[in-house]
């Protein structure tokens, strides 16, 4: 038995579906579809009383007394299926939608005589009075009886067709292909063709407007409980005051080198050094002079400098990328720096060959020549400063474009005046043979050398020229050198490794090293340096080490790492980094062993874990797990 015959017999309803919902919020029901069928049967029942018989619904109400005629089953079916719709339109029954009144079986119509059409028309004609006077009463008195045929447009009506189909256009009628760029036509319905729809103005590819966010409102609540009062630090506040008042500067009166040079590193911090503020650092008795930014500084204000400060014997600028050749031809003048004897620039570009060596003209007294990052110093500008600065004592070509094999025995010139030797970072690099030379005229008496970046040169540097040459060596640099292995090192520091061939074993052999323990060693970069390097350079300089960096050395154990703390006594920066043994216990040991210790650098070491040790004054730096991204 279905779910109708169920709930006709308990008066039991079901739960409503969506679509039952739906239906029942627009109006339509069982009995308005059934009466919907019925007026469209009506007028063929008519045309059917002058031809033959019609089949008509077996619901219908308005049947001839000869129905009863009809065989009982059908009759009962028809009773029954009346009095379940009766039922479920009453108590509003989502099942009833299901097994529409249309499915039930017709029962054929017999013919009807003339009274019985006739009654029949009569009381169509009273039905539809009594319509039209119900309509026009209040809405208090609303029947679902007389509610009128459900002719609402279906919502597949105006569905865009699926993408990849065929469509007429509604304007031109042409035949086209549905994309999912098609337009509506305006007013529909229908499509709009990509022509049509271009015609029309509509722009096919343009996104939607994003949806404006609401902006949520701030809280204007004030929290009186949690003030945090922040002040102004007294560096900055002594700069905003002088920066203000920087046309008053006289007002001031003497300030002491010491102070000077403070408010100097704190201006150039922000990069807030200017034309205008620099002659706050200007002064007539003035023998030294720092700008670590002069960035904003204008060719003019070189220039100037020249005339401002006439008693300096010492200048430093730093990125002075606008210094040009007017700047330096003012300060080729004999009223310009007549005492200088230091000089480091940082970052000359602009400066031209003939410009360099008309102000070495000029400055024979010269005993420290240092730049970074000239690419225009050729060999004549070395030439011209050997020829005219006798006295220089430091060197520093770096990062110089030009600088190539042919620079040295020009610079050899010196013999063991040279104290400082900076030529790292080349765009061609030193040859073995070249530096051997060099070395051997110049090195007796170097404190300082570095060779950083030269990557031809290989261990042949560390035996045949640094070892037996540099006598008085205390700083040594010698970065990103690929070609160095551990036993070229280990010989510069007095051990050799010699590997017998027949058992394959590896003896231990002193020979002749440094003469003096090195102070500052930097070796970082040089991936194929190992154990027995290390354990050489402190078996050798452990006494005096203040700065070691071996960052880069991946394969050195632990056991030679943990030897840093034990020996290292006087050791004040350390530089680990990459060194994959590196764990707490080596950074325990360092603080433990090296008193003056003040940084340590870990980058890169990823067995140092959240817990590594601290000490008061210690920096540490590189540690995975303090690291905020």
């Amino acid at each position: 038995m279905s779910r109708r015959g169920r709930g006709g017999n308990n008066n039991i309803v079901g739960p409503s579906s969506a679509l039952t919902d739906f239906l029942k919020q627009e109006g339509i029901t069982a009995r308005s579809i059934a009466r919907r069928v019925r007026t469209q049967q009506q007028p063929e029942e008519n045309e059917g009383d002058n031809d033959q018989p019609a089949a008509g619904p077996s619901n219908q109400q308005e049947q001839a007394p000869d129905d009863d005629d009809e065989p009982g089953p059908s009759r009962r079916r028809a009773t029954r299926r009346r009095g379940a719709a009766q039922q479920e339109s009453d108590g509003e029954a989502s099942d009833a939608l299901d097994e529409p009144e249309a499915e039930a079986p017709l029962m054929k119509k017999r013919k009807l005589t003339k009274a019985q059409e006739a009654k029949l028309k009569a009381s169509e004609k009273a039905k539809a009075k009594k319509k039209q006077k119900k309509k026009n009463d209040s809405d208090d008195d609303y029947d679902d009886e007389d509610d009128d045929p459900y002719s609402k447009l279906s919502m597949y009506s105006t569905a865009k067709p699926a993408a990849g189909s065929f469509a007429d256009c509604a304007k031109c009628e042409t035949k086209f292909t549905v994309t999912k760029y098609t337009q509506p036509a305006v007013p529909p319905p229908g499509w709009l063709c990509h022509s049509c729809a271009k015609a029309a103005g509509i722009d096919a590819f343009k996104k939607p407007a994003a949806p404006r966010k609401r902006k949520v409102p701030a809280d204007k609540r004030k929290v009186v409980n949690f003030e945090e009062a922040t002040y102004p630090s007294l560096v900055s506040m002594c700069v905003k005051i002088i920066s203000k008042y920087i046309n008053d500067v006289e007002a001031l009166g003497d300030i002491s080198a010491l102070s000077m040079d403070s408010i100097s590193k704190a201006i150039c911090k922000n990069r807030s050094l200017s034309s205008q503020n620099v002659q706050l650092l200007y002064g007539v008795e003035r023998e030294s002079l720092t700008l670590h930014d002069a960035t904003n500084l204008d060719s003019s204000s070189f220039s100037t400098m020249a005339h401002l400060n006439p008693s300096l014997t010492s200048l430093r600028l730093d990125f002075c990328g606008r210094i040009d050749n007017s700047s330096i031809s003012t300060w080729s003048s004999p009223a310009s720096f007549p005492s200088l004897t230091h000089l480091e620039l940082l970052g000359p570009f602009l400066i031209r060959a003939p410009a360099w060596c008309t102000f070495f003209v000029s400055h024979p007294q010269l005993n420290s020549f240092k730049i970074t990052q000239s690419p225009r110093f050729n060999l004549a500008c070395v030439e011209s400063l050997v020829e005219n600065c006798q006295f220089i004592q430091e060197l520093r070509l770096c990062e110089v474009g030009e600088l190539n094999d042919e620079f040295l025995p020009v610079i050899a010139q010196y013999g063991t005046q040279l104290l400082y030797i900076d030529f790292s970072g080349p765009v061609t690099s030193f040859s073995d043979d070249a530096v051997t030379s060099f070395l051997q005229a110049c090195g007796e008496n170097l404190r300082h050398l570095d060779l950083s970046s030269h990557i031809l040169l290989t261990d042949a540097t560390l035996t045949s020229a640094i070892r037996p040459h540099c006598s008085s060596l205390t700083s040594l640099v010698l970065r990103d050198l690929p070609e160095l292995t551990s036993n070229g090192v280990s010989q510069l520091f007095g051990i050799e490794h010699k590997e017998n061939p027949k058992t394959q074993k590896t003896r231990i052999v002193k020979v002749a090293a440094l003469k003096t323990p090195l102070q500052n060693l930097d070796m970082g970069r040089n991936t194929l340096l190992s154990t027995p390097a290390l354990s050489s350079l402190l078996s050798h300089s452990s006494s005096a080490l203040q700065s070691l960096n071996i960052s880069g050395w991946k394969d050195t154990e632990e056991v030679a790492l943990l030897e840093i703390g034990e020996k290292c006594k006087k050791l004040e920066r350390v530089d680990v980094g990459w060194c994959r043994e590196v764990t707490d216990f080596v950074v325990n040991e360092m603080m433990r062993g090296c008193e003056g210790l003040v940084e340590v650098k870990v980058w890169g070491c990823n067995k140092i874990t959240v817990d590594c040790p601290r000490r008061k004054g210690v920096s540490i730096r590189g540690v995975e797990s303090h690291t905020s991204f």
